[in-house]
């Protein structure tokens, strides 16, 4: 039974955070009244070459 109690706190870790995200992108695309570029998504949620994360769009 204990076993079960961490993956069942983990996998709720897990499932707050990604509301989190999708909340603040819902906020960011609230605040204007354009689509959001793919660039203003990676700012959004925190992501950036920096970062090790390779943003550039793939021809």
């Amino acid at each position: 039974m204990q076993q079960e109690d961490l993956y069942a706190r983990v996998h709720d870790r897990v499932a707050l955070q990604e509301i989190e995200l999708y909340g603040e992108v819902l906020s960011a695309v609230a605040a204007t009244d354009r689509p959001l570029t793919n660039e203003e998504l990676d700012t959004v949620l925190g992501i950036n070459q920096e970062n090790g994360w390779d943003t550039t769009p793939e021809d």
